[in-house]
C-alpha cells in the first residue's frame, strides 16, 4: 500500500521573521483508506557546532561548548488516532515563531563548522506492523532588518612588495603595484560587494585576479577557541595578463544560506572576509585580505 506524505508551505520561498507565522499543509496521498495512530508536527531550531580535526583533543572543555544549541522547539497533534479516506487529505497547520525565554533566533546559515538550520517533521504513527511515516521540510529565518542606516565606508588598497607581510623569500619578489578601492566593507547582504582595482605595472605575467570570499567560523568557550577559515566561493574577475592602466570591476553577489550577518555569541561566531588574489606566471600568490561586517537592513 503506497502512501505519500508531504509538508507544503505557503510562501513560496519559505522565508520567515521572527513573530511571525509558519503556515502550509499536510498533503496525505494513499490509495486505499489509512488507519492512524495520530499525526504530529514539530518545529525545530537548532545551532549545531563541530569541532575541525586540528581542534579535536586540544580542548577538554570544548565538547560541552559544542552541544547542538536549541533555538526553538514546538510540538502540536495535527489529528487524532483515527482513519484518513483514500485519495488526497489536506491538513492546514499553524505555527507562531517565537522563542520561549530570552533565547533569540538566529538567521539560517549553513557552514562548515557552524550549522544554524530550523526544520518542520511531519510524523504519522502506524499500527504495529506498518512503518511509521515521517517527512522534513526547512525553512529559512531572516534576521529582523536593523534600524540603523549603513553608512558605506570605501577602503582603498595599494599592493607592492614592500606591503608583503608572509613573504617566503623576501630577496627578489616582483615587482608590482597594483591599486584599487571597495566600495564598501560594511555590507548590506542583499547587495553586491564593489569596487574596482588597476594593475600600474608588474614585472611578471599576471595570470589571473580572483575574489575570494570567505566564512571565519570559531567555536569555543572561555576556556578557549577553535578559530577556522573556510573558502565560500571563488570568482575570478580578470584572466591573463591584464592591461596595465585599466580599471577592472570588483562585483560580488553574497550567496544565499552560506552567508548570514555577521553573528557574535557566547559560544560561537560567524564572521566574513574577501581576498584578492593576484597569481603570477611563476605561480607566485599576493593576496590582500579585508574583513567585512554584514548586515540586513
Amino acid at each position: 500500500m503506497s502512501v505519500n506524505l508531504d509538508i507544503r508551505l505557503k510562501r513560496a520561498n519559505k522565508v520567515y521573521h521572527e513573530g511571525e507565522t509558519v503556515a502550509g499543509i499536510i498533503v496525505l496521498v494513499s490509495k486505499d483508506a489509512l488507519q492512524h495512530h495520530g499525526i504530529f508536527l514539530s518545529m525545530e531550531g537548532l545551532v549545531n557546532l563541530q569541532l575541525s580535526s586540528k581542534s579535536v583533543g586540544v580542548f577538554e572543555a570544548f565538547y560541552n561548548s559544542v552541544k547542538p544549541i536549541q533555538l526553538i522547539s514546538n510540538n502540536i497533534e495535527v489529528a487524532k488516532a483515527g482513519k484518513v479516506p483514500a485519495g488526497k487529505t489536506e491538513i492546514p497547520f499553524e505555527f507562531p515563531l517565537s522563542t520561549k525565554g530570552n533565547k533569540v533566533l538566529y538567521e539560517t546559515y549553513h557552514g562548515v563548522f557552524v550549522n544554524i538550520q530550523y526544520t518542520l517533521r511531519c510524523d504519522l504513527k502506524r499500527p504495529l506492523l506498518a512503518k511509521d511515516l515521517s517527512k522534513s521540510c526547512e525553512f529559512i529565518v531572516h534576521c529582523q532588518p536593523q534600524k540603523a542606516k549603513v553608512f558605506p565606508t570605501p577602503v582603498n588598497f595599494t599592493m607592492t612588495p614592500d606591503t608583503l607581510q608572509n613573504a617566503r623569500d623576501r630577496s627578489s619578489p616582483p615587482k608590482f603595484l597594483i591599486k584599487g578601492h571597495l566600495d564598501a566593507t560594511n555590507c548590506v547582504i542583499s547587495q553586491p560587494l564593489t569596487g574596482e582595482l588597476v594593475v600600474d605595472n608588474s614585472d611578471v605575467p599576471i595570470k589571473s585576479i580572483e575574489l575570494q570570499l570567505v566564512r571565519v567560523e570559531t567555536c569555543g568557550c572561555a576556556e578557549g577557541y577553535a578559530r577556522d577559515a573556510t573558502e565560500i566561493q571563488n570568482i575570478q574577475i580578470a584572466e591573463g595578463d591584464v592591461c596595465h592602466g585599466l580599471s577592472i570591476p570588483i562585483y560580488m553577489v553574497f550567496p544565499r544560506l552560506f552567508t548570514c550577518p555577521t553573528l557574535e555569541t557566547t559560544n560561537f561566531k560567524v564572521e566574513f572576509e574577501v581576498n584578492v588574489v593576484i597569481v603570477l606566471h611563476d605561480d607566485h600568490l599576493i593576496t590582500e585580505n579585508f574583513p567585512l561586517k554584514l548586515c540586513r537592513v
